[in-house]
C-alpha cells in the first residue's frame, strides 16, 4: 500500500526542487520569450491600416489544435475554430502542483473580467500522478478554486504533446485569428500578462 504521507512529501520536493532549479531557466526563456512576442505585438500592418493582426514574421505560429481529451469540464467539447474570433488563454495545469494553484486565482479573475469582452480561457489538465486522472478528484478541484471556465482532461498527454509543453503552470495566448502571441513558464508576471490580455482584446 501507497504511504500517502510519504507521496506528499514527494510531491512537495519535487516541486520545491523544480522551483530551484527552473528558476534560473525561466529567466533566460523569459529573456527570450518577451523579445519574441515583442516582435508579434508590435509588428504594424502591411497595408499601414489598423487591424486585430499586424504583419507576423515567418515564425509566428497558430494555436495547436486540442488532442486526446478524454473529457470535457464546464463546456461541451471544443475545436480551436471553435474558438476563432476570441482571445484565447489556454493554461496547463494540475491540482496538486502548488505553482499551479498559485496562478489559479488570477486565471480565474481573468476569466471572470475579460469573458464578456472576449477572452476565452481553456485550462488543460494533465496530471502527474495516477489520482489526477480521476475525473472526481479534478473536480473537486474545480470546486475549491471555483473554475467555471472548460476544463478539458489530457490524461494521455496527447494536448501536451501537439503544444510541445514541458511544464505545469504554462501559458499559450493567442489572438482573435488563432495566432499565438505570448507564452509564460511558471509562476509571475501576472501584470505583464493581464497587460498582453488587454492589449489583444484591445
Amino acid at each position: 500500500m501507497i504511504d500517502k504521507n510519504l507521496l506528499r512529501r514527494r510531491q512537495l520536493l519535487f516541486y520545491f526542487g523544480l522551483g530551484v532549479v527552473g528558476a534560473g531557466a525561466t529567466t533566460l526563456y523569459q529573456s527570450f520569450r518577451r523579445t519574441d512576442a515583442s516582435t508579434l505585438m508590435n509588428s504594424t500592418p502591411s497595408n499601414g491600416t489598423t487591424s486585430d493582426v499586424a504583419a507576423l514574421p515567418a515564425s509566428a505560429k497558430a494555436l495547436p489544435e486540442f488532442q486526446g481529451i478524454s473529457q470535457w469540464l464546464n463546456s461541451v467539447p471544443l475545436t480551436i475554430a471553435d474558438l476563432k474570433g476570441s482571445i484565447v488563454l489556454v493554461q496547463f495545469w494540475t491540482f496538486t502542483c502548488i505553482n499551479c494553484q498559485r496562478t489559479l486565482p488570477y486565471i480565474t479573475r481573468w476569466h471572470r473580467q475579460y469573458a464578456s469582452q472576449g477572452l476565452k480561457v481553456i485550462g488543460i489538465h494533465t496530471p502527474e500522478f495516477a489520482f489526477e486522472r480521476d475525473v472526481n478528484n479534478v473536480k473537486r478541484a474545480l470546486n475549491q478554486h471555483q473554475i467555471t471556465y472548460p476544463v478539458p482532461l489530457d490524461n494521455e498527454y496527447k494536448s501536451w504533446s501537439a503544444y510541445k509543453n514541458n511544464y505545469w503552470p504554462h501559458l499559450f495566448l493567442a489572438d482573435r485569428q488563432g495566432i499565438l502571441r505570448y507564452d509564460h513558464i511558471g509562476e509571475g508576471a501576472y501584470a505583464e500578462t493581464e497587460q498582453t490580455i488587454r492589449k489583444l482584446l484591445g
